[in-house]
């Protein structure tokens, strides 16, 4: 396959529900599945190399599922923007996996995470009762821990929701690069790949049906894929619901079972080198890859950290 497949799973929501977008690589009947869940602003086609590489290692027998979280890519907005929060989206994943249940029994069921998708991946790994088709076994944790530094909220703070103008893909790759220096080394073809799904003509926006914000930019070309309103939760957070959400992550990670692989860029300012170390030493005792010139968060897309992951996954 050299693009991945797109369907829609519907999802409950105090609002009347909303329609959330995955892609799928590989095999739509193996039994064998993994989630790979992006980060805030991201969306799902991040890891198309990573899928691909995937597939060919497993043979074709797998299925990998990318989905894009709600308010961002191909899914719907959410009415009430309070709802942009991981038991929501956590909760969606547990509505995805009954539809991958239904079209076929999973025997074998991984997760991939990065930052806000490793998140998730703690609820459901961590959460022993949830009624998952089957166990995690395996979870990648993408620069992401239980104890995420203030310093990196207040830096992504600064750029949330804040979708931009911009004439032409270029331009908004260009944007996107000055603000996500901190992903490491990537060349000008690799960073435009992954531009290229966050981009959307304002004019679908408009005319999609997806929920129009006050002050949305509509008569740019080009604006970024996501609702600019899921800032509004993230600005919300307050210290003291910082720190009981902190506890809260430590006794779900404390909890995993699956064999856990933790890949963090060496120059993160989200998840420090310290937090990393005490994954290391409790709960499941996450095997700790880190990469040079990297910060937050590695994208999967350079072989080595391609290759770090799917030998975690067969080996």
């Amino acid at each position: 396959m050299t693009e991945p497949t797109l369907f829609f799973v519907d999802c409950a929501d105090a609002q009347g529900g909303h329609r959330m977008g995955c892609w799928q690589w590989g095999d739509a009947h193996s039994a064998n599945v993994l989630l790979c869940v992006h980060g805030l602003t991201r969306q799902g086609r991040d890891f198309d190399v990573l899928a691909q590489a995937i597939v060919a290692r497993a043979g074709g027998d797998v299925r990998v599922v990318c989905p894009d979280v709600v308010g961002r890519g191909e899914s719907d907005w959410l009415v009430d923007p309070h709802g942009y929060q991981v038991p929501l989206y956590a909760a969606d994943m547990l509505t995805l996996l009954a539809r991958l249940q239904a079209d076929r029994a999973i025997a074998r069921l991984d997760f991939v995470g990065t930052s806000m998708g490793g998140l998730i991946g703690l609820v459901l790994a961590g959460s022993a009762e949830l009624a998952l088709p089957a166990p995690v076994r395996r979870l990648v944790l993408n620069d992401v821990g239980p104890t995420i530094d203030a310093a990196a909220l207040q830096r992504i703070g600064l750029y949330l929701g804040n979708v931009g103008r911009f004439a032409s893909l270029q331009e908004a790759a260009d944007a996107m690069w000055a603000i996500s220096r901190s992903f490491g080394p990537h060349t000008p073809d690799e960073w435009l790949a992954l531009s290229r799904a966050m981009v959307v003509p304002a004019s679908r926006r408009a005319a999609d049906g997806s929920a129009k914000r006050a002050g949305d930019a509509v008569d740019a070309p080009f604006v970024l894929h996501y609702d600019p309103a899921i800032a509004v939760p993230f600005r919300a957070i307050t210290p003291e619901a910082a720190a009981q959400g902190e506890a809260v992550l430590w006794s779900l990670y404390d909890a995993v079972h699956a064999q856990t692989l933790l890949t963090r860029g060496a120059q993160s300012d989200l998840l420090s080198h310290d937090t990393a170390q005490a994954m290391t030493q409790r709960g499941p005792k996450a095997r700790l890859v880190e990469f040079a010139g990297v910060g937050h968060a590695p994208t999967f897309v350079k072989p080595d950290q391609v290759a770090a992951v799917t030998s975690f996954l067969f080996d």
